[in-house]
Parts: C-alpha cells; sequence; structure tokens
C-alpha cells in the first residue's frame, strides 16, 4: 500500500520495482534498462498508442517532475532511470523491504483502522500483528478504565491479581497475542506464570466480576 501524498513514495516503489533486474545482476552494466523483457519499465519508455491500455505513466512521470507525456518527456524519463541505476549501490530500499505500506504514519493509521475488522489469511504476517496490536491495546484501555485504574495504577496491581487474570484471559480469547506480550503488558511476570493462572479454572462465583473494581 502506498500513500499518493506526492511525498515521492510512489516514485521510491517505482525506482525500487523497476531497478530489480539491476540488483539481481540480471542486465549486463553495458544493457540498456529497457532490454530486459519482463518488466513494464520499457512500456514507459514508448508512444501512448503502444502501451497496453491498463499502463499509466503520467503518475511516475509527474513524480520525476517531467510535465507532459511526450517524446521529450520519455527520452528524460530514460535518462534518469539510468541516471537512478547508477546511484542504485547508494539506495537503501529497507523499508519497502520490511514493510507493507510506505507512507506517512497518519496514512499507516488510516489503513490499519480500516482493515483491523476485516483480517484474514491472505494479508501480510506485519499487518496481522499490527492490527492485532491495536485490538490488543484498545482491550486493555477498555479494562483498566472499566476498573478506574490508569498505568501507574495496573503496574501496582499484584502479578496475580484477579482482575489481571481476566484481563489476561481476555486478550488470550479475542486477540492472537502471545503469552510472553500479555505478561509483559500487565506487568505479570513470566509467561509461563501467566500461563499457570489461565490454566485455573475461573471463579464462579456470580458476584466475581461485580467486586473486582474494589479488589486492591
Amino acid at each position: 500500500m502506498v500513500e499518493g501524498s506526492g511525498n515521492g513514495y510512489l516514485r521510491t516503489v517505482c525506482d525500487y520495482v523497476h531497478l530489480n533486474p539491476v540488483r539481481a545482476k540480471l542486465l549486463p552494466p553495458e544493457a540498456a534498462l529497457e532490454s530486459f523483457r519482463w518488466s513494464s519499465y520499457g512500456e514507459y519508455l514508448k508512444p501512448a498508442t503502444q502501451r497496453p491500455g491498463w499502463l499509466r505513466v503520467d503518475r511516475l512521470l509527474g513524480e520525476k517532475g517531467i510535465p507532459k507525456d511526450s517524446e521529450a518527456g520519455c527520452r528524460q524519463f530514460g535518462l534518469l532511470m539510468e541516471r537512478r541505476r547508477a546511484e542504485e549501490s547508494a539506495a537503501d530500499y529497507e523499508q519497502i523491504r520490511r514493510d507493507w505500506v510506505l507512507g506517512s504514519e497518519a496514512f499507516r493509521q488510516e489503513l490499519l483502522a480500516a482493515v483491523v475488522e476485516r483480517i484474514g489469511p491472505s494479508h501480510y504476517g506485519a499487518e496481522r500483528q499490527e492490527t492485532g496490536l491495536q485490538k490488543a491495546e484498545r482491550i486493555v484501555k477498555e479494562e483498566i478504565e472499566r476498573l478506574g485504574w490508569d498505568e501507574d495504577q495496573l503496574r501496582a496491581r499484584g502479578k496475580g491479581h484477579r482482575a489481571k487474570v481476566m484481563l489476561a484471559r481476555r486478550l488470550r480469547q479475542e486477540t492472537t497475542m502471545s503469552l510472553k506480550w500479555i505478561a509483559q503488558r500487565l506487568q505479570m511476570g513470566s509467561w509461563t506464570y501467566v500461563s499457570n493462572l489461565l490454566n485455573e479454572p475461573p471463579p464462579t462465583h456470580p458476584q466475581a466480576q461485580e467486586v473486582l473494581p474494589l479488589c486492591q
């Protein structure tokens, strides 16, 4: 997912894709970049009437500061890409390789909010983890507010406090967060200690839930 804000994100991703054969050493130094047949890059250099109908070049040309999709504009694009090719050894594409989104933090949060309830097995692992983390933090916030606590009070309560155990049980039932994460987030000691607590049967007293906010 790429933010189309005009801040260079699209240009960075397109350069990364078009220069893939250079990084993979599939082109000899003397070969032109467009000679690599398994790429759409060469289509950018053709007249508009000779390109596939699905290929839009205007956005990328604009990102490169080229005002018009013309013969001169395409030549300029080719020159810029060969210059970029020469700089390839110093390029930093770490975020593109590791992340599922390229853009500002606000853009990332908008995407997470949109997919948090629709996440599925086809999404990237990092995406599932991050949205799972968001959901877990929301649950923690809901529960400590219900208890009338704040973060300092959460830390101050004992590792085996009944309310903490019930919150840990909810996190295990409703999220994919690990026992290690839950133990650290709720200040409950080791993950094995949390595991033992969760394996104990929950309280069955009908008023147990009601008295929790009063427990110290």
